[in-house]
């Protein structure tokens, strides 16, 4: 495993649902690709700008892919980079934290505590 940790950036309904039923089958995109998009800290900026640009109240979501075993497959996308895709639900218990998704000064991506 690459990083024990990846992230999911969702929109504030999403997670809503999220909470309400325990797991989370993904957005319309993750749905329609057949696997939940994740990223890795180094590409959470990108992942924002080239996919979230003029969206606001996004939430980041910290997920734990140790939890997830074989559903999580590390694959080649933007630019080659490994981006760690989960094949099948998001389960909650699998989220380690969730903050309002901002930027630092420098552009990075705050990280939920």
């Amino acid at each position: 495993m690459l990083d024990p940790i990846a992230y999911k950036i969702l929109s504030a309904p999403e997670l809503r649902q999220m909470r309400q039923d325990g797991f989370f089958d993904g957005s319309p995109v993750d749905v329609a690709d057949g696997y939940i998009h994740l990223s890795r800290r180094s590409q959470l900026a990108a992942t924002l700008d080239k996919h979230f640009r003029h969206v606001d109240g996004l939430m980041l979501a910290a997920v734990d892919l140790s939890l997830l075993g074989d559903t999580v497959r590390w694959e080649p996308a933007r630019g080659g980079q490994l981006f760690p895709h989960i094949y099948g639900p998001l389960p909650i218990a699998a989220v380690v934290s969730v903050a309002p998704l901002e930027r630092n000064p420098d552009g990075s991506v705050r990280l939920p505590a």
